[in-house]
């Protein structure tokens, strides 16, 4: 689970909902706070269990460069309903989402794609399946395949004791403990608390499921040609860095390890993190106005 460092949202970040074809999506908006958006904007996925106040570190730094930055809840997810439907939270489904969800963002222009963890799987989907024209994709500690080692372990725990136990026994169980030991702040502690209570069973229990059994698409994404980044925490526990850095390298994609990031870099090292962004984002345009 990844802990926002802070909720006070900074100037020129707001909450909206996106109205779409296939449904109400809640997000968190940033804007340049003097001007107007002059590049291409970028679309934010989070992870499994998070939501987008996990970007809300970078959101800032990035629309100050001079664009539009979206971080979303999926279906769902927090502040994002979903239906009781468990095929509306394959990836495939979701990554439906995310292409519409672009298609919005970058009114039919192109669009930056950032998916974290499951939401780098998701993301996925939408660049090699979809139908928007994506100026670049980066994958922020999210592997080639299914997820592996401790946080593989986790998300089968929570699989199995889920239909019994529920979601309050999950966060008691599990992630308060984590959270508490890691000395977050209780205002954090709550807010994490109210966020995973608030996700939908079904799209807890098939997105588990989905980040388990995902199978490798790393040459077909190769195929379709789209600017790619792969950034992960030096410390990632969850895919290893040496296999994220095999797939950049399968990609030809550029790749940043942030140092002394873990699985969570728009938490805990958000300076760089926006900063490799926003240097990637610029080139990726100055490259795609050449084509």
């Amino acid at each position: 689970m990844s802990t926002p460092r802070f909720l006070t949202l900074p100037d020129g970040v707001r909450p909206q909902q996106i109205h779409t074809a296939v449904g109400d999506f809640a997000v968190l908006e940033a804007l340049p706070v003097t001007g107007i958006p002059e590049r291409w904007p970028a679309l934010l996925v989070p992870g499994l269990t998070g939501s987008k106040e996990d970007f809300i570190a970078i959101m800032e730094p990035l629309a100050l460069a001079g664009r539009r930055v979206v971080a979303i809840d999926m279906r769902g997810q927090f502040e994002t309903l979903g239906p009781e439907d468990p095929t509306a939270y394959t990836c495939a489904a979701l990554g439906e989402d995310v292409d519409e969800l672009a298609a919005m963002v970058g009114e039919g222009g192109p669009v930056h794609l950032v998916g974290h963890s499951f939401g780098g799987l998701v993301s996925r989907e939408a660049v090699i399946d979809g139908r928007t024209k994506f100026a670049s994709f980066t994958l922020m500690d999210a592997g080639p395949a299914a997820i592996v080692g401790k946080r593989e372990e986790a998300v089968r725990t929570i699989i199995k004791e889920l239909p019994d136990l529920g979601v309050e026994h999950i966060w008691s169980s599990r992630f308060e403990a984590d959270a508490l030991g890691a000395g977050v702040p209780d205002e954090i502690v709550s807010f994490l608390r109210k966020r995973l209570l608030s996700n939908s069973l079904t799209a807890l229990t098939v997105m588990a499921e989905e980040v388990l059994s995902a199978y490798d698409r790393t040459d077909e994404l190769a195929q379709i040609g789209v600017p790619t980044l792969v950034l992960y925490g030096e410390r990632d526990d969850g895919w290893p860095p040496h296999l994220q850095a095999e797939m950049a390298h399968r990609l030809d994609a550029d790749c940043v390890v942030v140092p002394g990031a873990m699985h969570s870099p728009a938490v805990e090292a958000p300076a760089t993190t926006a900063a490799a962004l926003t240097r990637f984002w610029n080139e990726a345009e100055s490259r795609f106005r050449t084509l």
